[in-house]
């Protein structure tokens, strides 16, 4: 019953004569999604790590990882309406950041450095790197903290305190022809203390 039959019942119930029915408000029409950005993903390039390399005090190895392409990262400018969406978002991408340890071949480290690289769409303005540092956190925390769901999984790091991690320093990489932003993490152990 909706709430102009309900008064319409109740005039008659005392008496009096109902009050003219307003018209049913209509409902807004949904738009249908549109990708913001349609198009099929693209691979960037590979950063060029050698300035990464002569920033840190003592490295080592170094690998490159090119995170799983997501249409959905964490940004600092986000308004998640609901926390759930934002915990989906962060399991899936602490998900994609374990799964690429044994692929890649990285063995465990007890110190590393971590850069984030940000492959932006090619839209002609300024970026802030360090807005997508939440999805940057949810890729070092699927790195480093043991997934209960996944009890074999391999981790790069035992903790990503100041003792064993530097880091993660933002750069802004070559921007994507197409798709949603990218990011690749770059990893580089520390030889020294």
């Amino acid at each position: 019953m909706t709430a102009a039959e309900y008064t319409a019942l109740m005039a008659r119930r005392r008496g009096q004569a109902p009050a003219p029915a307003a018209a049913p408000k209509k409902k807004a029409a949904r738009k249908k999604a549109v990708p913001a950005y349609p198009g099929l993903p693209a691979t960037p390039p590979v950063p060029d790590v050698e300035p990464l390399l002569a920033m840190l005090p003592a490295p080592g190895r170094h690998w490159v990882l090119l995170m799983p392409y997501a249409e959905k990262m964490l940004t600092s400018n986000d308004r998640h309406p609901n926390w759930r969406v934002e915990h989906r978002i962060r399991k899936g991408l602490r998900a994609d950041a374990t799964s690429l340890i044994a692929p890649m071949r990285v063995p465990r480290l007890e110190r590393a450095a971590i850069f984030f690289v940000l492959h932006p769409r090619s839209i002609k303005r300024s970026r802030d790197p360090l807005n997508w540092s939440p999805t940057v956190k949810a890729y070092v925390d699927g790195l480093v903290t043991p997934n209960p769901e996944q009890p074999k999984a391999r981790h790069l790091l035992p903790d990503d305190d100041a003792e064993h991690l530097l880091g993660p320093y933002p750069v802004m990489g070559e921007p994507v022809e197409s798709g949603h932003a990218r990011m690749s993490l770059v990893i580089v152990e520390l030889t020294g203390r």
